[in-house]
């Protein structure tokens, strides 16, 4: 049996972002101040978790940031770019996430089972950043960031399919099906427990032994 172990799962509440805090220095030329930046960016996140890629404005975000809306451009060509920012820096340290102790040469099932116990580790570590991810996913946005990552990290798990589909670990399928039942199970449990209920129950929270059947589950799903 494949079995997964998270140390240290707990029902994650709202998380607050608490506001940031900025050393001012005096300069007569516009040099980019790092705190600024990272204080843009928290608010970014927090504004689109609230009300959406449509919800977040450059003056709402100068506002909530407390800075000029002037400021905003010396780190960002416009709102595209400072979502299509934010976004390539999250997924990327995700997917960076996913492959540790991670090898593309591993039997699927051991491979299967790094990458479900990776993901669910940052998604519970990180909630506010992946509902941030959830909201720009259905933006004009998300394409392009999709784009970036592609060439990244597509490679390694193309491998990893083919792999396992050549030593008839795993059974051939399109992309599309294949990415539904090996992952979609894990973020639906993500999710669940996220909101700390699920349809049928009013308490939820996930553990070990949920996410080991379910992973068996889809392993027997994938298998030829």
């Amino acid at each position: 049996m494949v079995a997964i172990y998270l140390p240290g799962i707990k029902l994650i509440h709202k998380k607050i972002i608490n506001e940031c805090s900025f050393f001012y220095i005096c300069n007569s030329m516009r040099v980019k101040d790092e705190n600024k930046k990272e204080c843009l960016r928290l608010k970014t996140i927090e504004i689109v978790v609230k009300e959406g890629f449509d919800g977040l404005s450059m003056p709402k975000l100068a506002k909530a940031a407390g800075v000029s809306p002037a400021t905003i451009y010396i780190h960002f060509k416009d709102r595209e770019d400072l979502v299509k920012s934010i976004s390539i820096d999250i997924s990327t340290k995700m997917f960076e996430h996913s492959l540790k102790g991670f090898d593309p040469d591993m039997p699927f099932a051991e491979g299967l089972k790094i990458q479900w116990k990776n993901r669910a580790a940052f998604f519970l570590k990180y909630p506010i950043e992946m509902q941030f991810i959830e909201q720009v996913r259905y933006s004009p946005v998300y394409d392009k960031v999709k784009e970036e990552l592609a060439n990244r990290f597509s490679e390694v798990m193309g491998k990893f399919v083919n792999n396992a589909i050549r030593r008839k670990e795993l059974v051939k399928l399109p992309f599309e099906v294949y990415w539904s039942i090996a992952f979609a199970p894990l973020y639906q449990l993500i999710k669940f427990h996220m909101q700390g209920k699920s349809y049928a129950n009013k308490e939820f929270s996930i553990n070990n032994k949920i996410m080991n059947q379910a992973l068996e589950l889809v392993l027997k799903a994938l298998k030829p």
